[in-house]
């Protein structure tokens, strides 16, 4: 069930049997020559939508640009300052609180955001410790590929060069989503290069078709199929539970 697909009406009977929903959260940034600018925000609501799909639970609309200053050397990439993100996601946060939710997972899809979601956490709570009330909800941050076993199916899809930016493992579920945007590029190195960057400037110098330790060719909406079908029956175990706690 998608809360942009609902009426107010459909929400307000939700509400009767369930206090969560589950928030996507991604990045537009580039993801090397064949991936898709929107990669970070197309996986985590295409697992959460199936996920959701299935086992009847709320899906919100995505949070689709996050922390990716590094990105903007390369023409697409969006990024907002940790600071803006923080008090955005607190706005939702609080939003979703006043109308009755009080279980909100946030299905993250870009390592950047993991230090800014936890600092928007840290945020929200501080205001009922400060005031002395106990807050009345919870709020949990999942990164997908870290859902329990997704890892081990894309490491034996990708026994090799799935890397740590633009894999071949997130490119293939995006092409799952997406079957005619599917793009066919040769690249050299087969494998990019590894190792540190700092801001824009420096990543385009280092990595300067995108990637980072990949080989995203070896993509296909096939495999990405396999991918999303862990990562949804993970995420529904790991939803009900939150959702029960």
């Amino acid at each position: 069930m998608q809360l942009h697909l609902a009426a107010w009406p459909e929400i307000e009977a939700y509400l009767k049997h369930s206090k969560g929903i589950v928030i996507p959260v991604g990045s537009t940034e580039q993801h090397g020559p064949n991936g898709l600018v929107g990669t970070d925000a197309i996986c985590p609501e295409l697992i959460a939508r199936e996920a959701g799909d299935e086992a009847g639970f709320l899906v919100g609309p995505t949070f689709n640009v996050g922390v990716a200053q590094h990105h903007l050397g390369f023409p697409g990439s969006m990024t907002l300052r940790p600071s803006t993100m923080i008090a955005a996601l607190n706005d939702w946060i609080d939003s979703l609180v006043r109308t009755g939710f009080r279980r909100i997972y946030f299905l993250n899809g870009h390592g950047g955001n993991i230090a800014t979601l936890g600092a928007a956490f840290a945020e929200s709570y501080s205001a009922w410790s400060l005031d002395g009330d106990a807050c009345p909800y919870k709020l949990k941050q999942t990164n997908w590929w870290m859902l329990p076993g997704v890892m081990d199916v894309c490491r034996s899809i990708f026994p090799e060069g799935d890397g740590s930016h633009a894999t071949a493992s997130e490119v293939s579920l995006t092409y799952y989503a997406y079957p005619d945007a599917v793009k066919d590029v040769e690249m050299s190195p087969k494998i990019a290069p590894n190792g540190p960057f700092t801001d824009a400037a420096d990543y385009r110098k280092r990595f300067p078709d995108g990637r980072i330790g990949s080989d995203p060719s070896q993509a296909t909406p096939e495999k990405g199929e396999r991918i999303a079908a862990a990562a949804r029956q993970a995420l529904i175990g790991e939803v009900k539970a939150f959702f029960e706690s």
